[in-house]
Parts: C-alpha cells; structure tokens; sequence
C-alpha cells in the first residue's frame, strides 16, 4: 500500500475511533422498552381495552447535546474516498438522529416523527404485501410445537445446545421488561429472554436460528474489523439485519405461514400508527378485526406504540424481500454477516475489505449453509412479494 493511501486510512480509522467513543454506549432497544409493560397491560385488559397504558422508561445516562456536538465535529472531509466518505457522512447524520430518538422517548409525536426519520413507515406496497400474506391458511400443523412448555430459564439450555456450532461466547440475561420474547444486546454481546415468556418448541426453533444465528453471529463478526461502524451500525442496517435474521428461518425451515402472518400484523399496526391510532385503537384493530389473542395483540400494538411510536417493525418484512432477492441473485450472504451492515453498503464493505480495513465474515449463519426450505407455500410467497 502506498504513502497516500497509509494517510488516508490514518484519518478514517482516527474518525471512526472519535465515533466509537461517541456512541458505544447508544443502544436505542436499551432505552425504548418500557419498564412497567406487566402492570400496564393488567391495567388495559381491565379497562377493557379503553384506557391507553401510561409507559415509563429508563433514565438516559449521557449528555444528549454533548454527543450531537462532538460528532459533527469529526473532519470528514479527511476522507478522500468518495464513497467511504459519504457513507461516513450517512453514519453520523444516522446516529444523530438515533440520538434524537432517545431524547424524545416518552414524547409522543416528537419521537414518533425522529422514528419516521430513522426508519421510515410502510408504504401502500408494503400494506398491500402484508394483506396478500394474509390470505392465505395458515399450513396444517403439529399443535404440540406451538404449545407453550418452556419457561426462559429452560429455555436457556437449548440457546446454549444451539450456539454449541458457533466459535464463540456470550452471555445470557432475563428480564421482565423487553417487549419482545428475546432480543440481543449487540453493545454487551448479551441474549435477553423474556423472563414473562412461555416458548414453544417452534419459537425456540425460530428464535436459536435468528437471534444467535444472525443477530449474535453478527455481534461477534463485527468484533475482528479495525474499524468499529461494523459494531455499532452502518445507516438503516435494521432492515437487512431483521432481513436477514427471518431469512435464516427461511434457509431452516421454521419460516411459517403463521410466522410471515406476525410480520404482515407489525406491518399493519405500524401503518396504523401512521394513520394516527391510539394504542387502545390498534390493539381493537388487531384484536377485533384481525382476530388476534388479547395477549398477541397487546405485544404487537406495544412493540409499535413503545416510545411514543416506534416504526422499525415493518421493516422486518422489507427486509426479508430484499434478503430473499439478493439471495436468488446467487450473490454473496457473506458479505452482510460482517457485522451491523447494510444490503445497500455492499460495494463499500467490498471496499472496506479490499484496503485491509475489514475483514471477511468469520462466523456464517449455519442456516445459510444448506437451503432446507421445504415450504413451498411460503416460498411462493415470498417470490410474489412486490
């Protein structure tokens, strides 16, 4: 390499260590989970639907203004690539923006419309995709693997059997205040499970292949590159990561028709947000209309309405399509395990590994190895998806 180039790669790695500094600690699943969501639901179940729950969430533990600052400050200009540039530039106008969120949790409208910046909210395509998935029959099933049987600490031991295929460690923690049934920690390489939560084999199923076949495997790739955006983040990763994740179900077949129907009512309930619904008014949606159980419907009209309203969740759909897509290209899945990255950024984490900056994906998503899909229904689905 020559004397340019060490320069140029001087100012990008100096840049990207000012970042890490700046937002290692910015974990937004860690601030927008409400921490009362038990006694909130027993108080909206009593009201009989009618009474909107009144969330509380934790305590924000860093100056705000402070970080807005410091990252804007960062010359990146320094950067002659123009292509790493830019996507510098989109990195930190995107936590910046993931900042503001965290500012305003709690806030109603104003984290809403940060949410609208960060992630977006479904298009009348993306409607129309969830509508069209649910139409069709859920597929003829084993009743037994969607009973519940499993609480968090027994479930535990077949996250631990599962990730037995994986080089490397990570801990597991239970907590009573996620809105989702498990979730990781990407900053503290932590499994959280639902300590509320019953699972099924299904859902333990589901759960091993995308939590630490894709969200864990990521975390830990995103560990070996000198630069640590693969850590925290690139622009919009959600949608690829979530893409992602529900794909490994896909390649493992434990990808449902009853599963894309759960994704098809997130994308539902996020556009009711956008239609201006209240929290009692999409759980009615989902609960009257849709025919969900009381306790299916308040989980997602939660996951939608936490903060203030939180849009992300439509784009686990989105994201499986261009996974989907992408992989029928016969392009390579690799290249997005390398970390927090995104379907989009391909050509730069090309690059990124080219100048010896990144570095190839070292786990791979067992479920990618093999196609073992044998759903042809879901398949058919999925091809047909716009």
């Amino acid at each position: 390499m020559n004397i340019k180039n060490n320069i140029d790669n001087k100012a990008l790695i100096t840049i990207d260590a000012n970042i890490d500094k700046l937002v290692k600690q910015i974990e937004l699943l860690s601030f927008v989970n409400p921490v009362n969501i038990e006694e909130e639901k027993q108080r909206f179940f009593a009201s009989k639907y009618l009474t909107d729950p009144v969330f509380k969430y934790p305590n924000i533990n860093f100056d705000r203004y402070k970080l807005h600052r410091k990252l804007f400050e960062n010359n990146i200009e320094a950067i002659e690539d123009n292509a790493i540039r830019k996507l510098y530039e989109d990195i930190i106008y995107q936590y910046s923006g993931l900042i503001q969120c965290i500012e305003n949790i709690g806030s109603g409208k104003k984290f809403y419309y940060d949410c609208l910046r960060c992630f977006g909210t479904p298009t009348e395509q993306d409607v129309e995709n969830a509508k069209f998935i649910l139409h069709f029959e859920d597929e003829p099933s084993d009743v037994g693997m969607f009973e519940p049987k499993y609480s968090a600490q027994a479930a535990e031991s077949f996250f631990r059997d599962y990730s037995k295929r994986y080089d490397f460690d990570y801990k597991i923690a239970h907590s009573n205040k996620i809105s989702a049934i498990a979730m990781v920690l990407n900053n503290v390489q932590t499994l959280v499970l639902n300590s509320n939560y019953t699972y099924s084999d299904n859902e333990i199923a589901v759960l091993t292949n995308h939590e630490i076949g894709v969200h864990m495997v990521t975390t830990m790739n995103a560990q070996l590159h000198t630069l640590k955006i693969f850590s925290h983040g690139f622009p919009n990763n959600e949608e690829t990561q979530e893409g992602l994740a529900v794909f490994s179900e896909y390649m493992s077949n434990n990808l449902t028709i009853k599963r894309l129907k759960e994704l098809a009512y997130r994308v539902i309930a996020v556009d009711s947000l956008a239609k201006g619904y209240s929290f009692s008014k999409t759980f009615r949606l989902l609960h009257n209309q849709y025919d969900l159980n009381r306790e299916k419907a308040f989980f997602i009209t939660l996951r939608v309405h936490r903060g203030g309203g939180f849009t992300k969740d439509y784009l686990y759909l989105t994201g499986l399509k261009k996974v989907y897509d992408y992989y029928n290209q016969g392009k390579d899945l690799s290249l997005l395990l390398t970390g927090k990255v995104t379907l989009e950024y391909a050509n730069q984490i090309q690059t990124l590994i080219n100048l010896g900056l990144a570095t190839p994906a070292k786990h791979i998503t067992d479920a990618y190895a093999v196609n073992n899909n044998t759903n042809k229904t879901v398949d058919f689905i999925l091809r047909n998806l716009k």
